[in-house]
């Protein structure tokens, strides 16, 4: 008599899993945006150091919000998929009370996002809570794809926002490093979403 092996579990949507993997999201974001501000601060500012180290730390973390929910959900269908992204939205608001109730008071950093909305956080909030959302569901999609084609996903997450900040460099885009490297990052990760349910369908 031959024992079979116990299925791996995968799709876990359920609440413990999404609210506590979630408030590590959050807790994770903190300490990057901690992160970023020691660098912004203490690494010099010489040949784009600074701004090296702070392009790493955004990519990372975006690896890390688009990433770990879809392992922590071990994303294979749509229920996954949709804990994944769950587990994105917890992670967003956990971050904001991290922010609003510690950071704030310290004066952490210039509040640029509140002048432009007239001195209210309550405008970019909502962006904020969509795009963690958004990251942590495409990388549901794209892990669950990768899942069924062994994965060359994670390599183009990884350097496809590489290519995209050196493209930009040399067209002459004068945006900070940071900023294009979060933005070729989601990019990326769109694309690489579409492709997946391109492939898919």
């Amino acid at each position: 008599m031959s024992a079979t092996a116990a299925p791996v579990a995968s799709d876990r949507s359920d609440f413990r899993t999404v609210t506590v993997g979630g408030a590590k999201l959050g807790v994770a974001t903190a300490v990057a945006v901690v992160a970023f501000l020691a660098a912004s601060r203490l690494v010099p500012i010489t040949a784009g150091l600074r701004g090296a180290v702070e392009a790493l730390i955004v990519v990372g973390t975006g690896l890390a919000v688009a990433f770990l929910p879809a392992r922590w959900t071990a994303a294979r269908s749509t229920e996954g998929i949709a804990g994944a992204a769950a587990m994105g939205l917890v992670g967003t608001v956990v971050f904001s009370a991290i922010d609003i109730v510690v950071l704030r008071p310290f004066t952490a950093y210039p509040w640029t996002w509140d002048a432009i909305g007239g001195g209210s956080t309550w405008w970019y909030l909502p962006i904020w809570w969509m795009l963690g959302t958004f990251l942590a569901w495409v990388g549901g999609i794209v892990t669950a794809r990768q899942a069924m084609v062994e994965g060359r996903a994670m390599q183009a997450a990884v350097f496809g926002p590489l290519v995209l900040v050196i493209v930009a460099r040399l067209a002459g885009l004068g945006f900070a490093v940071p900023l294009e490297a979060g933005v070729a990052y989601t990019v990326v990760l769109a694309l690489l979403a579409l492709v997946a349910l391109a492939r898919k369908g």
